[in-house]
């Protein structure tokens, strides 16, 4: 498993940026972790209190099945995994944004 903490030092610039937005409860009061394990895998951010997972995707990440294991196994933990490619996070950060806090506010955990 990668270090946690060197994850967090090398964030691409789209994980920087989502930071800032889900940082010190600013999405409906609810905290946010980023590069934080879980099982054997680093997740990009959770919440852990809503159960639920984003991931900031690059290219590298388009269908590689290691990513659908991991979330299929984060989900079989009871994780709600949302996925975003960096560009959207860049370009339309309000929207991706909105899309997290309804799935905030849609959690029952």
């Amino acid at each position: 498993m990668p270090d946690p903490r060197q994850l967090r030092k090398n964030m691409t610039e789209a994980e920087h940026v989502l930071w800032f937005r889900l940082r010190s409860h600013q999405v409906e009061g609810h905290k946010f972790r980023r590069q934080h394990p879980i099982g054997h895998y680093v997740v990009d951010f959770v919440c852990l209190e809503k159960k639920l997972v984003v991931e900031v995707d690059g290219s590298q990440h388009m269908d590689d099945p290691k990513d659908e294991r991991r979330t299929r196994w984060l989900e079989s933990e009871g994780y709600r995994v949302m996925r975003f490619w960096d560009n959207d996070v860049l370009v339309e950060t309000d929207a991706v944004l909105e899309v997290i806090k309804e799935a905030v506010a849609d959690s029952t955990e």
